[in-house]
């Protein structure tokens, strides 16, 4: 799933890990996690790429992300949101992951910058991320248009791109979604 910050990610992946038995990988929530471990060589450069919006290096999410898939089985449908965010995440994976698994479709949640924007304002009132406000918000903004943007582009031209309007309600996206996904 690719879309920008704030746009609804979490919220339709966790709707689909309940209604349709998906595993739900988020790069983001792996990073965060890594980066709070006190164990973890890379905490503290994640936490650094992560406060100035920008993304972390391939290698590490990647990492993190098959470890990830491992721990909960290959035969599982996954379910992966934030990733890949440029063309170095897309080459990394499929490096590491292209012999094993591959993105069979990429939802993607259509949100103007101003909503986006306005929810995760709205998010950071209670979410305690240190990436929830408007410094590091207009960073990923701007990391996610001259980046992630080029993904779409690419995915499109494969035909694997799935769009939905996330200016709709949240359960009005979640049926787009099911629609479109024939769930």
């Amino acid at each position: 799933m690719e879309i920008g910050p704030g746009a609804g990610k979490g919220t339709q992946c966790a709707k689909l890990v309940q209604d349709k038995g998906y595993i739900h990988l988020s790069a983001g929530d792996l990073l965060r996690e890594e980066r709070q471990n006190p164990n973890s060589q890379q905490g503290e450069l994640i936490e650094s790429y992560i406060k100035e919006g920008k993304i972390v290096p391939s290698e590490i999410t990647v990492a993190l992300l098959k470890l990830a898939m491992e721990k909960n089985g290959w035969s599982k449908q996954f379910l992966i949101d934030g990733f890949p965010r440029n063309f170095e995440n897309l080459e990394k994976w499929n490096l590491k992951m292209g012999n094993i698994t591959e993105f069979q479709c990429v939802l993607f949640l259509d949100c103007n910058e101003e909503t986006m924007i306005q929810r995760i304002l709205k998010r950071s009132e209670n979410s305690g991320r240190s990436d929830d406000n408007i410094d590091s918000l207009k960073k990923r903004l701007k990391t996610y248009e001259e980046s992630t943007k080029l993904i779409i582009e690419y995915y499109q031209q494969q035909g694997k791109i799935i769009y939905v309007n996330a200016e709709q309600t949240s359960l009005d996206v979640s049926k787009e979604i099911y629609q479109k996904l024939q769930l």
